[in-house]
């Protein structure tokens, strides 16, 4: 098995400032790759900015800015987002970059040599905002204007000369790879979403437009400005390096294990990409994993409807790990969610005042009283020492396979249950009153000690900076995390002064 791991955020549109959509994503993402890092692997996670097309354009020549500097602008955004969110990115691209240029150009050339793309003429519905062309099935008419249905942005009918992509050519072949391959889409409802959609027939499909100037040219006809979607797909592979097949970063990197979108652009990613893809005798991504929307009230956010939730406003007010781990607890992966004030200052208060940061007040303040902060001997375990430490080892390959699937939900949830059994073993054993037994009481304290240590490795994908202060206490630093170290009962050293921990998390003062 190949110990690379690849992973993407989608790149995001800078049409706009970021919301706590962008947020969402990027945290998704930063949890699976901090996991895959302390799990071995070598770990390439990418983000960035699609900056091309007619909406960008559109927003720039509003703002009366040329394209590229309204771009630096915004990009800018995402990039400092970023920062904010403390993501451990690898790599941020941008597709105004020569590198991308240079993959997009070479990947059009292929398909073009290989007869994939033709000129043609192309009528039909578009939306500026989506970047996308619908059919009519897909339409409603609202106050006399034709909105998509699931997005509900304005389409227009343009007619205009541009290249077709062969879709239709891919339908069986797309079928066939999806039955070949059939995680290669997550989750199974937008596995099935997919297929549908495929089976209810491909039309070809417009890959340039001539009614704007913003974007990469066709090589050979300079007159044709290439697809939007064509061209940000393509950031996934510029970021590698590609066409350079020599590189080591593609070679060990491609295919990509992991596409993170959001549900609303799966067609683009589960159905272009891989028909670009094999069409250019490339392989395609191990998976796409379409997540739900995080919503204001019941709607997606957006900028038209001026519902965004800032990230940036929740962060100054509750902390940043906070709200890691609110949207990977709360939130059902795959499925859309919200920010609920209540919900959030309940996680705060119960999860991680209560349950983390009072389980290691507690104990690192009786290893202070007692041992004099340093790590006890353990004397023989116990029955009940055993039974607690054996749910890591027990179920370590078990958390393996669920993360592999993505299923967050189950890993949050078995952190929360060794939460609970910690603070539970803590009280049960009663230490202060063994102070008779000091075998017994150093045991019970180097026991809580390890729980609190893999506790910390566990939880340290959601919250990194808070759980990095507790490793920190034994002098483990980010760089020496391992995660199968779970499952060593007797990692922490006799007599190795630990250091204090202040506070972890404050509790959210609730007005009546």
């Amino acid at each position: 098995m190949s110990k690379n791991y690849y992973i993407t955020t989608p790149i995001y549109y800078p049409s706009a400032k970021p919301h706590m959509g962008h947020a969402y994503s990027s945290i998704i993402a930063d949890f699976f790759a901090r996991l895959k890092r302390i799990q071995g692997y070598n770990v390439f996670f990418l983000t960035g900015t699609d900056e091309h097309g007619q909406k960008i354009q559109r927003a720039a020549e509003k703002v009366k800015k040329d394209p590229i500097a309204f771009c630096d602008e915004i990009s800018k955004t995402f990039k400092d987002l970023s920062k904010i969110l403390n993501l451990s990115n690898d790599d941020f691209i941008r597709t105004t970059e020569k590198r991308h240029f240079k993959s997009v150009e070479n990947l059009w050339n292929i398909l073009e040599e290989r007869g994939e793309i033709y000129l043609s003429k192309y009528s039909g519905w578009y939306s500026v905002s989506d970047e996308a062309f619908y059919s009519e099935d897909e339409l409603d008419t609202i106050d006399g204007i034709k909105v998509n249905k699931l997005s509900g942005s304005q389409v227009e009918w343009v007619e205009e000369e541009s290249y077709f992509f062969k879709l239709s050519n891919w339908q069986d072949k797309l079928l066939k790879f999806y039955s070949e391959n059939p995680k290669f889409i997550l989750p199974e409802s937008r596995r099935n979403e997919v297929i549908s959609f495929v089976k209810g027939g491909l039309k070809d499909l417009s890959v340039s437009r001539k009614s704007f100037t913003w974007g990469i040219k066709v090589p050979s006809n300079k007159d044709h400005v290439i697809y939007v979607w064509l061209d940000a797909l393509t950031n996934y592979l510029s970021a590698l390096n590609y066409p350079d097949h020599n590189d080591n970063k593609f070679k060990s990197f491609w295919p990509a294990n992991l596409h993170l979108i959001g549900k609303d652009i799966l067609r683009f990613h589960a159905v272009y990409w891989p028909a670009f893809l094999l069409a250019a005798k490339i392989n395609p991504p191990q998976r796409v994993y379409g997540h739900g929307w995080i919503l204001s009230g019941e709607e997606k956010m957006s900028k038209s409807k001026g519902n965004i939730l800032d990230p940036i406003e929740i962060i100054n007010t509750y902390g940043l790990d906070p709200l890691r781990y609110y949207l990977l607890k709360e939130v059902s992966f795959g499925n859309d969610g919200n920010i609920s004030k209540e919900k959030l200052e309940s996680c705060i208060n119960s999860d991680l005042a209560n349950n983390y940061g009072n389980l290691c007040q507690r104990v690192i303040s009786f290893c202070e009283k007692n041992t004099d902060l340093k790590i006890p001997k353990a004397g023989n375990f116990l029955k009940e020492d055993l039974d607690i430490f054996n749910n890591y080892s027990e179920n370590l390959k078990k958390l393996s396979e669920e993360i592999d699937d993505q299923n967050i939900n189950f890993y949050v949830e078995f952190i929360l249950s060794q939460l609970f059994k910690a603070n539970k073993y803590f009280n049960d054993q009663e230490p202060w009153k063994k102070k008779n037994n000091i075998d017994r009481l150093n045991t019970i304290v180097y026991v809580s000690l390890e729980l609190i240590r893999k506790i910390s490795i566990m939880i340290y994908p959601i919250i990194p900076s808070s759980a990095l202060k507790v490793l920190n206490i034994f002098s483990i630093q980010e760089k020496d995390i391992i995660f199968n170290t779970i499952t060593n009962n007797n990692f922490l050293k006799e007599d190795h002064k630990i250091l204090k921990l202040n506070i972890l998390f404050k509790k959210v003062e609730k007005n009546d």
